[in-house]
């Protein structure tokens, strides 16, 4: 017995198959811009090694 054809914009169907589509995650969220993250460290990193900087020379 042929099975039927799809036509190309539908997917066929998959025997077996139980699981349903994974969800996506929405948009946002604390890792959404990770610049922003990484701008917050390396300020602080330069505000350490200035406080450490103005320590040597005796400012």
């Amino acid at each position: 017995m042929t099975e039927p054809l799809v036509p190309p914009q539908e997917t066929p169907p998959v025997e077996g198959s139980t699981s349903s589509a994974h969800l996506e995650r929405p948009d946002g969220g604390i890792w959404e811009h990770p610049m922003v993250w990484v701008s917050f460290i390396l300020f602080g990193a330069v505000l350490v090694a200035l406080f450490f900087a103005l320590r040597v020379l005796g400012l």
